[in-house]
C-alpha cells in the first residue's frame, strides 16, 4: 500500500525541487538577486520546506516563459 500512495505522489511531483542557488546558476544572477526577487515578490514563485527554500522546476519555467511573452509584447 505504501507503494500505491508513493507512485500516486512520484507522478506529479518533480524528481528535484530546485534550490535558491540552482535559480542562481540557471539564471546566471548573484544569489542575493534570487533572494531580492523573493523578498519583492517579482521573482519565481517558492516555498518553504521546514526552513529551506525550493523551487518548482514546472513554476519557474513558467516564470520565465512569462517574462519573455511580456516583453515581446
Amino acid at each position: 500500500m505504501a507503494a500505491a500512495i508513493t507512485a500516486t505522489l512520484r507522478a506529479g511531483l518533480p524528481d528535484r525541487y530546485l534550490t535558491p542557488d540552482d535559480i542562481a546558476a540557471l539564471l546566471s544572477v548573484p544569489l542575493e538577486t534570487v533572494y531580492a526577487w523573493r523578498k519583492k515578490r517579482t521573482g519565481p514563485p517558492g516555498f518553504r520546506i521546514g526552513k529551506h527554500l525550493r523551487y518548482d522546476p514546472a513554476a519557474v519555467r513558467a516564470w520565465i516563459t512569462s517574462l519573455a511573452e511580456h516583453e515581446a509584447a
